[in-house]
């Protein structure tokens, strides 16, 4: 017991002392934040393959506005791609002009979305602990500091983060885009302080009376709102629109607000910033663009199953509980813990202290809207996984309680009442419960996986790499630390053992497993595409059989027309052959189980290469010779 006391006095005086010298508490805290963020966002970002089918495609349409300078219309593979707005794609132009065209310049806006998203949170957090320590004319740095590090930990390292951080497609800079927008609300709405129905207004955060612009913090949410608009179209202004405006009604402060933040001057900024790129493309590619982007991609994915994506009604309660994995298990309780239905409480205290109920109707609000939508995907509520960080980062602020602070009469109370330790027992436990679960999984996981066909003996490989029993091990080591610890009554270590083990799982499971999948999946298909630039004579077509992999686009630099059935393949060299094309021939790229099913003679075609799943071959038409070919 006094060796616990010991350690907290210890960790209670060095906080003491980071808080009082600003130099250090800063570089304190940028090196929290480079850490947690090079482990999650930038390790071996550009190190590994660009991941087909998706990945690609962002890629290949960057690369061809970088090429060709056409910065308003983005094509993949000869063909229009109206799939997403232009941001994402001048982001990654830009960054294949500053490093070269490579997979780490495809992914580092994602990875700088994250880590700025990241950044920003921290600051908020901070900000929001600081206030209610001002307010309640206390001294708690520990609680700040600790509170505000798991925050930035528990945003930046968990699966769903992780995974779309590190991959270079519009998810990540969306979610930046409008996380980052709706903290800048926040910071803006909590910006008028004073003691309830005060007006006063301070100078540092808000404008004077009659002053034509908002604060900066509401002009940081209009800019980033029109980025979000930039990245995946309406829905960029449609959730954080409904958060925002479900949030306001809820404390009844509609009107004050809109007011404050010259609505129609924010209005104007996104409207003139958002709208000139959809002007554009629209008056070059017509209705073309209207039908694809805003009737396919957004109305149709919401009213309709869209390319199959549909899953039951439960769906994204496994994406958060995965996705968030292992910190979601406390959702509940940070829920909870906010007695959010207790409106009478919440309308009452100071605009700050709303943080955790704000973060609460930025969670509902998201997770509501994309179970209502018919068309389900994990990605899509990934911007909801920032206000889940945040909601679990404020439970366990109450659990970090400095020993020494400065109090005198306290002017306000808390935003909510401390935790219930029979609900953080009941938490705990099923944390353990999951923790070992999830461990029998993954030690168990070649029985649960399916088939790979690009990689014939996938099962074998992976049981082979040993990383499924490191995995299991690492789990089940936390589960049982965490058992010790709520056995012993040690709250407040508990969310470090799951940080601990999710940071050991990155770099002893998801890493090596990364390499391994783009060793035996992708790495075959990039060794193909530099055989092809050496072997492909100028004008010569290359045809992909039986499957998409746009990767081959990409490395390659070179048109793919893409044939589904082996019977298609050979009409179409037929075809080419009766024109009297040159070169007289064309390149062939197919799994070997389709270019069997082609039926050619070994005479019929010249092998190039052969790697993993897939046959590179030439086939001359002069050779091609009719009654050798069975079309039936």
């Amino acid at each position: 017991m006094r060796m616990k006391l010991s350690v907290k006095h210890t960790v209670d005086r060095w906080f003491n002392k980071i808080a009082k010298n600003p130099a250090l508490s800063g570089t304190v805290s940028i090196l929290w934040l480079m850490v947690v963020g090079w482990v999650a966002f930038g390790w071996n970002l550009g190190n590994i393959g660009l991941i087909d089918e998706t990945e690609p495609l962002f890629a290949e349409a960057s690369r061809q506005m970088f090429v060709t300078g056409d910065w308003i219309t983005p094509f993949f593979n000869g063909d229009t791609r109206f799939d997403k707005p232009a941001l994402i794609y001048w982001c990654q132009a830009i960054a294949y002009h500053l490093i070269g065209v490579n997979e780490w310049a495809v992914r580092l806006p994602s990875a700088i979305a994250a880590f700025g998203l990241v950044c920003l949170a921290f600051y908020t957090i901070q900000w929001y602990l600081a206030k209610q320590d001002e307010l309640e004319q206390v001294s708690r740095p520990t609680r700040r500091y600790l509170t505000s590090f798991i925050a930035a930990a528990l945003m930046a390292l968990n699966p769903e983060t992780i995974i779309w951080a590190r991959t270079g497609v519009s998810d990540m800079l969306l979610t930046g885009c409008m996380a980052s927008a709706l903290l800048c609300f926040f910071l803006g709405y909590a910006g008028k302080e004073g003691s309830r129905g005060a007006e006063l207004i301070t100078n540092a955060q808000s404008p004077m009376p009659h002053a034509l612009f908002p604060n900066k913090w509401y002009l940081a949410f209009y800019v980033l709102i029109a980025g979000a608009i930039l990245t995946k179209g309406p829905v960029g202004i449609v959730l954080p629109g409904l958060i925002v405006a479900a949030f306001l009604l809820y404390v009844g402060k509609v009107r004050e607000v809109l007011r404050e933040m010259h609505l129609l001057v924010g209005i104007l900024i996104i409207l003139a910033l958002s709208v000139p790129w959809y002007a554009l493309v629209i008056w070059r590619n017509g209705w073309n663009y209207i039908n694809s982007f805003f009737g396919y991609h957004n109305l149709e994915r919401f009213t309709e199953v869209v390319n199959g994506h549909s899953a039951p009604w439960y769906f994204y309660f496994l994406v958060v509980l995965l996705g968030f994995a292992p910190y979601s298990v406390y959702l509940p309780a940070s829920i909870i813990r906010l007695k959010f239905w207790q409106r009478s409480h919440w309308r009452s205290l100071e605009r700050f202290q709303q943080f955790g109920l704000f973060a609460w109707f930025w969670f509902a609000s998201i997770f509501a809207f994309f179970s209502i939508a018919v068309t389900k995907l994990p990605s899509y509520v990934l911007p909801l996984m920032p206000a889940a960080a945040i909601l679990v980062a404020l439970l366990w602020s109450d659990l970090f309680s400095d020993t020494e602070t400065r109090q005198t009469i306290p002017v306000s109370p808390s935003p909510t009442p401390p935790i219930s330790t029979s609900l953080l027992r009941i938490s705990g436990w099923v944390n353990v419960v999951f923790l070992s679960v999830l461990a029998t999984a993954l030690l168990n996981i070649t029985h649960i996986l399916g088939t790979d066909p690009a990689i014939s003996n996938f099962h074998e490989l992976i049981q082979q790499s040993g990383l499924p029993v490191i995995a299991g091990i690492i789990w089940l080591v936390s589960a049982v630390l965490v058992a010790a610890l709520l056995l012993s009554r040690r709250w407040n270590y508990i969310i470090g053992i799951n940080f601990i083990g999710f940071v050991a799982f990155v770099i002893f499971v998801l890493t090596p497993a990364s390499f391994f999948i783009d060793r035996e999946r992708q790495l075959p298909l990039r060794e193909l595409s530099a055989v092809i630039l050496e072997a492909k004579q100028p004008n010569e077509e290359l045809i992909m059989l039986g499957f998409k992999k746009p990767s081959v686009v990409f490395y390659s630099h070179i048109h793919v027309n893409y044939l589904k059935f082996p019977q298609e393949a050979v009409e179409h060299i037929k075809n080419q052959a009766a024109k009297g094309l040159k070169p007289s021939s064309v390149l062939l790229l197919a799994e070997q189980k389709k270019f069997l099913q082609m039926d050619l003679q070994p005479d019929d075609y010249k092998n190039l290469s052969t790697k993993g799943a897939y046959n590179l071959v030439r086939v001359p038409f002069k050779k091609m010779k009719k009654e050798k070919i069975d079309i039936s």
